[in-house]
């Protein structure tokens, strides 16, 4: 009997280290080496390690970003999840140590008298004296501990995994900062602009306005006629159609602003002349190699590479045997006055179990391959978000490249057409230029103002664009 139990034993144990020696923990992909440097940058210095108070210069929209950073929904979401990542970690760290319980329990039972028990109480004298009650109470009062060994590292390798994935929650929640901080200044930006277009078209209402009444005047003495004065009238009416458009768009980005703030809608103070402040020519980008330290985004991502990489050796664990300890030791009677009669009373047990797989492998197996998919997917994953953050960097930089001349071209058209708009009103009050060419010259010089201001703004947008690709606005 005894070989028999040593045989199966000594069975169990091969047939679970042949299923989990034949497992490959260790996978990999094809490396894609991150470039040395981005075009046209040799220097290793950057911005993302300003701090984001330092790297704004407006007081008001520093104000702002700190309000969103302490009130914003997305981020208590995000920091909650660092919680429910902490708490998995002590999970984890619970399931390494004995399990011990304080146990109190009590029961009554009657064995029939033509069974086993029931004949044996009936004739057992409990003490000396008096028979074993037929209404048998049952009364325990101790202590219940489990404990399984982690002989193969599997609990270990949980709670690995765990730390990985708690560390990576930090990292997303610094990458939602990092967002955060770039939305505000982008819409902070977009409403600058918006009010300096409005000052546009404000300034541009008033001279058509007072063109309209030129050509009023000039129809009386018969110099014009009501064609012209209509013309006149229809081009002023869409400049306030542009007004009316430019005031809807103020309130909903401010709208925008107060909802990343957590708050509900109110006036944004700011200072609109902040728009024309001037933006560096260079920009330090420093090394694509320092993304992966700055950019939240691939420091969680790799952060879960490690995670899948203790799953895959936690699911290999699993094929191999579980030792587990179990004891009690506590008092038990069938009286409450003899409980504490020690050691009469004195109740203990001691077992270990060694428990192996041997039916439904299966599911091991498919366990298995998940674990070994979920680390190539976050290995991908990992390489995906490098590719993606330099090539978002290498974009802007070249953006900004382009932004800097197209300014600097919407700022010369924008002083010829305001000449253009004075000499048009000139020629006209001497007849020598029709009322088309000052409507067509005072409609264009509009447009050039506006998309001035638009360039404007897209350059300052650059410059959040490239601090945020970098990895800046979380520190």
């Amino acid at each position: 009997m005894k070989n028999r139990i040593h045989f199966t034993l000594a069975l169990a144990l091969l047939l679970a280290n042949a299923g989990g020696c034949a497992l490959n923990t260790e996978l990999s992909i094809p490396e894609k080496k991150i470039p040395a440097n981005y075009p046209d940058q040799k220097n290793a210095a950057t911005i993302a390690n300003i701090n984001w108070r330092h790297y704004f210069d407006d007081p008001q929209l520093i104000r702002l970003i700190d309000t969103a950073v302490a009130n914003n929904v997305d981020l208590q979401m995000a920091l909650q999840r660092i919680e429910v990542a902490r708490s998995s970690v002590k999970l984890a760290n619970g399931t390494l140590l004995p399990k011990v319980d304080l146990s109190v329990g009590g029961g009554v039972q009657k064995f029939g008298l033509y069974t086993m028990d029931g004949a044996g109480n009936a004739s057992t004298y409990i003490t000396p004296g008096r028979i074993v009650p037929e209404n048998l109470t049952d009364i325990y009062l101790g202590l219940q501990a489990s404990w399984e060994v982690d002989v193969w590292g599997k609990l270990r390798y949980q709670r690995k995994s765990a730390i990985s994935n708690y560390l990576s929650s930090i990292e997303g929640t610094h990458f939602v900062i990092s967002n955060l901080v770039a939305e505000v200044a982008v819409h902070y930006n977009e409403l600058l602009a918006l009010d300096n277009a409005l000052d546009i078209i404000r300034q541009t209402l008033q001279k058509q306005q007072e063109a309209l009444e030129v050509i009023k005047v000039q129809k009386e003495a018969g110099r014009a006629n009501e064609l012209a004065v209509q013309q006149f009238n229809a081009q002023l009416l869409n400049t306030k159609v542009l007004e009316t458009q430019a005031l809807q768009q103020i309130i909903e980005t401010e709208n925008r602003i107060n909802f990343l703030l957590g708050r509900y809608p109110q006036p944004i103070a700011r200072n609109k002349e902040m728009l024309f402040q001037a933006v560096p020519e260079q920009i330090a980008a420093g090394l694509p190699s320092q993304l992966l330290a700055n950019r939240p985004d691939v420091r969680a991502a790799e952060y879960q590479i490690e995670a899948s990489k203790f799953d895959v050796k936690a699911a290999k664990a699993a094929f191999f045997p579980n030792f587990t300890i179990t004891g009690a030791l506590g008092f038990q009677a069938f009286n409450p006055e003899f409980l504490f009669q020690s050691p009469a009373s004195l109740a203990y047990s001691l077992m270990g179990t060694l428990v192996t797989p041997l039916i439904n492998r299966n599911a091991l197996k498919a366990q298995f391959n998940t674990a070994q998919a979920n680390q190539l997917t976050a290995m991908y994953n990992y390489q995906n978000t490098i590719l993606k953050a330099y090539v978002e960097v290498a974009n802007t930089l070249s953006n900004i490249r382009t932004l800097q001349k197209v300014h600097s071209l919407k700022e010369q058209q924008s002083r010829v057409l305001k000449k253009s708009v004075e000499a048009s009103g000139e020629l006209y009050k001497t007849a020598r230029a029709t009322y088309l060419e000052v409507l067509i010259a005072q409609q264009s010089a509009l447009q050039a103002n506006l998309e001035l201001i638009e360039a404007i703004k897209r350059q300052r947008l650059s410059t959040i664009t490239i601090y945020k690709a970098l990895g800046g606005g979380w520190k």
